[in-house]
């Protein structure tokens, strides 16, 4: 990786709602259910403000030394009785800018937040990824991560 994709890391703010709904509506699935607009929808201030108010979620993004926000994702700290009272992360809303995929950007992002759920005490990490999402899939692997359960939804 070069010094141009190196990124830093940083918890999200409201200011970089814009870059993260992009990011997010970046592709054929996101297109579909995310709403791009030059300020963001009520719905995202709200689980925006949701999220900071919860000392069990980061919203991150990383950034180009030039501080353009070329990935985000959110990392969850999920308490549970199951494994004897194991913490578990959870990963979801991984994104990396098109410019930035191919380069290292998504391995350095995984193993931050690999090294967040490790600092919080996390016995395991998880995540989901779309079925169609085979590229995705294929790094999460390259990763380490098995596909140990069939992961199941329920859309209301």
């Amino acid at each position: 990786m070069t010094d141009q994709t190196a990124l830093s890391f940083r918890r999200a703010t409201r200011s970089d709602l814009k870059a993260i709904i992009d990011l997010l509506a970046n592709d054929a699935l996101g297109q579909g259910r995310e709403v791009v607009s030059d300020e963001p929808d009520a719905a995202y201030l709200a689980a925006f403000e949701a999220i900071e108010r919860d000392a069990n979620q980061i919203l991150a993004v990383g950034t180009l030394a030039d501080g353009t926000i070329a990935a985000c994702l959110q990392p969850s700290f999920i308490p549970g009785l199951s494994r004897h009272g194991q913490w578990r992360g959870q990963i979801e809303s991984v994104r990396v800018a098109e410019a930035a995929r191919g380069q290292g950007a998504g391995r350095q992002m995984m193993a931050w937040a690999i090294a967040e759920c490790k600092k919080r005490g996390c016995g395991l990490v998880q995540l989901t990824s779309d079925k169609t999402r085979g590229d995705a899939i294929r790094f999460y692997e390259s990763l380490g991560f098995v596909a140990s359960h069939e992961g199941l939804k329920l859309s209301l």
